[in-house]
């Protein structure tokens, strides 16, 4: 399975063609949805943080998840988002789509969006594993050993 070729934008408003532009040989994307999703991530980024720093070819991107009809309201979105993260690296690494949902779902195998999905995928969109949820130590050692195995 492949992660789809989309096209978003970080909130310091560097473009990216995702999967091509990420910045990693290995990159975790966090898919959320709603606004509460973002504990669910900050629960994943504390974890996936240590990982970054211990793999120099591992990155991982927050991509909010939003309806393509939300686009003319884009600068009010992002700005509010800029507006509430204080810090440029977490700024940088969140990269918002506004796109058609029912489709890039579909793509994804994603039938809910009452959580949020991670996908591990190489820069050229092949997905090596995925997990949804909040985090816990199970899914957490289940990634580093793909992670483990690859830089093997």
């Amino acid at each position: 399975m492949k992660f789809p070729d989309i096209s978003g934008e970080n909130l310091e408003k560097k473009k990216y063609n995702i999967p091509y532009d990420l910045e990693g040989e290995l990159n975790i994307v966090i898919v959320p949805f709603q606004r509460w999703h973002q504990s669910l991530v900050d629960e994943w980024s504390a974890f996936l943080n240590n990982i970054e720093r211990s793999n120099r070819n591992f990155r991982y991107y927050e991509v909010p998840t939003l309806n393509s009809g939300y686009k003319i309201m884009r600068f009010m979105i992002d700005g509010g988002m800029r507006a509430g993260i204080p810090d440029r690296s977490v700024r940088e690494r969140t990269i918002t789509l506004y796109t058609n949902k029912p489709l890039f779902e579909e793509q994804l195998n994603i039938n809910s969006e009452d959580t949020i999905y991670l996908f591990l995928i190489r820069r050229n969109g092949e997905i090596l594993w995925r997990s949804e949820g909040e985090y816990d130590i199970q899914k957490g050692e289940e990634l580093l050993k793909i992670i483990e195995k690859i830089n093997a």
